[in-house]
């Protein structure tokens, strides 16, 4: 029994290791195949490439060709440093960008909130217009509950920025006493360990929690690429406009969106992490902080960064 039970495991494990490999080697098929056949899953008029955009998006074909064009990126990056480190500063540079843009988005809702107290308050208005020519006027609590957008902006969209500013809290319990090759390694690790696959679970599941919400009939996770091309027949859009209030916010849909991106720039963020930390560690401790572009307070406010 216990040799059969051997032989099972590392049957089962020798198919499994064949099926990463074949998957692997597809990846370059299959990137190459949608890359010279766009019209298959980008033109939107046809009903079949929709669906086929909506498969394809979070399935493990996907999955393999990120992966594959990962293990590329890196296999040049190891030889070719400095295309490592344009990698790094490219990635860096865009969480940097889009943080920065999105932070905004507070102060917004800040204003936003403010001008609603006024109208309620001091005004008793019930609504608010916006607008020349032809208005946008919504009722005051469409508003209000439009402030969630802004904070899931600043928590989606500024996530990564925040990270490459340093500004996540972390609980310390040994890596701050450990040497600087160590930490890279334990960085290292917690990018490949953690970030990576967090980032691909949320990707996964909100793919499909997102087009539920934006087309009928509703697309799942189990069905298959001929299911769904079956379903595509009776596609059409159905945009999710549903409130928590019967005039309160109707684009709910946009946090499904939000939450996709969040998982993308994630990822993109833990591949400029582990490179960092690669580079840091072949480049020894003088290399710690290479080509980072942080915030400043300002001249005479040094001991304030990092603790806002």
């Amino acid at each position: 029994m216990q040799d059969e039970n051997g032989i099972s495991f590392f049957g089962a494990l020798w198919n499994g290791l064949i099926w990463f490999v074949q998957n692997i080697a597809e990846a370059f098929y299959n990137f190459g195949y949608a890359i010279t056949h766009p019209h298959l899953w980008l033109n939107w008029s046809d009903k079949e490439a929709i669906m086929r955009f909506v498969y394809y998006g979070g399935s493990v074909e996907f999955f393999f060709v990120i992966f594959a064009l990962f293990l590329v990126l890196t296999a040049i990056g190891l030889y070719y440093r400095n295309f490592m480190w344009g990698i790094v500063r490219g990635l860096e540079g865009f969480a940097n960008t889009t943080g920065r843009f999105f932070a905004w988005a507070g102060l917004l809702m800040v204003i936003q909130q403010i001008v609603i107290v006024f109208m309620q308050r001091v005004f008793t208005r019930p609504d608010m217009s916006f607008g020349f020519g032809i208005p946008l006027q919504l009722d005051i609590s469409w508003y209000a509950e439009e402030l969630k957008l802004y904070n899931a902006m600043v928590v989606c969209l500024c996530c990564t920025y925040t990270f490459v500013q340093g500004g996540h809290v972390r609980v310390d319990l040994i890596y701050a006493g450990i040497s600087h090759r160590a930490k890279r390694v334990v960085d290292m690790l917690g990018a490949v360990l953690f970030m990576m696959p967090v980032a691909v679970v949320t990707w996964m599941y909100g793919w499909y929690f997102m087009w539920r919400h934006l087309i009928v009939p509703k697309p799942s996770a189990s069905n298959s690429l001929e299911q769904l091309m079956k379903k595509s027949q009776a596609l059409r859009w159905n945009v999710e406009t549903i409130g928590f209030s019967p005039n309160g916010f109707n684009g709910y849909f946009l946090f499904k969106i939000l939450l996709i991106a969040f998982a993308a720039m994630v990822f993109l963020q833990a591949i400029a992490f582990l490179y960092r930390s690669y580079l840091e560690y072949v480049e020894g401790p003088e290399s710690v902080g290479k080509y980072l572009d942080k915030d400043s307070l300002g001249e005479g406010e040094e001991a304030y960064e990092g603790a806002h």
